[in-house]
C-alpha cells in the first residue's frame, strides 16, 4: 500500500510538472522556422526575398498566449518579409449568429448573443504593427472565425464579416477565394498570393482560387484548413502553407503523427512542417505552421507556437 501510495504521488508530480510546463512555459517559447521555399517560374528579383506566415491565434480562449502573438507580431516588422500571410482562426469565440432579440441597456442597444468586439479588437491590436510597418500583408479566414468549434456548429457570417472588415480596416487584405498580385519592388513581374476561403464554413474553393491566377505565373497559395489541399489540381500549387492544426497541440518527442488533436478532432490531423507529397497532387507542396494559440485547452507540450519564414528561391 505504501509502495503504491508513492507511485501516485510522484505520477502526481510528473502531472502537475507536465501541466505547468505545457500551459505557462512551453506556449511562451516561440519557434522561428527557417524554410527555403522553390516556386516555378520565379523571377531574379524576387530570389533570396522572404514570406513570413503566422496562424491560430484564437484570441478569446482562456488563458490565450497573447504575449507570444505580439512577439510574433515584432519579430516579423523586424525581419521586414516582403509579405506576411495570416492564416485564419483570429478569433475563438464560438456561438450562433447574434440575430435573437433585441435588448437595450442605456443608450446601448444590442442584439443578444455572443459578442466578439473585445476579441476583434485585441486582434487588431496585436497585428496593426505589421501594417504600420509598411508590410504587405494578406489574410483568409478559419473556422473559429465563423463560430465553429465543431463541423456541425451554426455558422456565424456576421461574426466573420465584422472580422473580415476590421482586417481590411487596419490594411490587411482579407482574400475569399482570390489572388492578389504583389508588386515587385524592383519593378519586375508579380508574385501572386492567392487565398483559400473556410472549408467548415463551406467557403473554400480551391480550384477557382488558382483559377484566378494568370497562367504560369509565380503563386504562394495559402489556407486555413490544410484539407483543401488535396483539391487542388495537380502543378497549380507548388507552394502552399496553412495552419489549423496547432501541429497536435499535445505530442510525444520523436513522434509528431501522434498527438491529442488527432484523437480529439473528427478528421485527420496533418501535424505541422512539409507533408508528405502523397497527400496532394503531383506538383504540388503543402507546409502546414503550428500556429500561436490553443484549442479546447490552453495547454502545448513539444509542440511550440511557431512563425515560419519561407526565403524564396526560382524552380524551373
Amino acid at each position: 500500500m505504501r509502495l503504491l501510495k508513492g507511485i501516485l504521488i510522484q505520477l502526481g508530480g510528473i502531472l502537475l510538472l507536465l501541466l505547468v510546463w505545457g500551459m505557462l512555459i512551453e506556449p511562451r517559447l516561440l519557434d522561428v522556422e527557417q524554410e527555403a521555399a522553390a516556386i516555378p517560374q520565379l523571377s531574379r528579383n524576387w530570389e533570396g526575398r522572404q514570406i513570413a506566415l503566422l496562424a491560430d491565434w484564437q484570441v478569446g480562449m482562456r488563458l490565450a498566449n497573447t504575449g507570444t502573438m505580439r512577439e510574433a507580431t515584432e519579430r516579423v516588422v523586424q525581419l521586414r518579409p516582403a509579405a506576411v500571410l495570416l492564416a485564419g482562426d483570429f478569433v475563438y469565440k464560438a456561438g450562433p449568429d447574434p440575430t435573437s432579440e433585441i435588448r437595450s441597456v442605456g443608450d446601448f442597444v444590442y442584439k443578444a448573443g455572443p459578442d466578439p468586439t473585445s476579441e476583434i479588437r485585441s486582434v487588431v491590436d496585436i497585428l496593426s504593427p505589421l501594417t504600420a510597418a509598411g508590410i504587405p500583408t494578406y489574410a483568409v479566414l478559419g473556422n473559429h472565425d465563423y463560430g465553429l468549434n465543431h463541423r456541425d456548429d451554426p455558422v456565424n457570417r456576421q461574426m466573420a464579416t465584422r472580422l473580415a472588415s476590421a482586417l481590411e480596416g487596419i490594411g490587411i487584405r482579407v482574400l475569399q477565394n482570390q489572388a492578389a498580385a504583389l508588386a515587385d519592388p524592383a519593378g519586375g513581374p508579380p508574385l501572386y498570393i492567392a487565398g483559400i476561403g473556410s472549408m467548415w464554413a463551406g467557403e473554400a474553393d480551391p480550384k477557382g482560387t488558382v483559377q484566378s491566377v494568370p497562367a504560369g505565373a509565380p503563386r504562394i497559395v495559402f489556407m486555413h484548413n490544410p484539407h483543401s489541399f488535396p483539391q487542388l489540381p495537380a502543378g497549380t500549387a507548388p507552394l502552399s502553407v496553412a495552419g489549423h492544426t496547432h501541429g497536435g497541440q499535445i505530442r510525444l518527442p520523436g513522434r509528431p503523427d501522434w498527438s491529442w488533436m488527432g484523437l480529439v478532432r473528427d478528421e485527420q490531423v496533418v501535424a505541422d512542417g512539409w507533408i508528405n507529397a502523397a497527400y496532394g497532387q503531383p506538383g504540388n507542396r503543402l507546409y502546414v505552421n503550428r500556429g500561436l494559440g490553443f484549442s479546447t485547452a490552453p495547454i502545448r507540450i513539444n509542440c511550440r507556437p511557431e512563425l515560419t519564414v519561407f526565403t524564396l528561391r526560382a524552380r524551373g
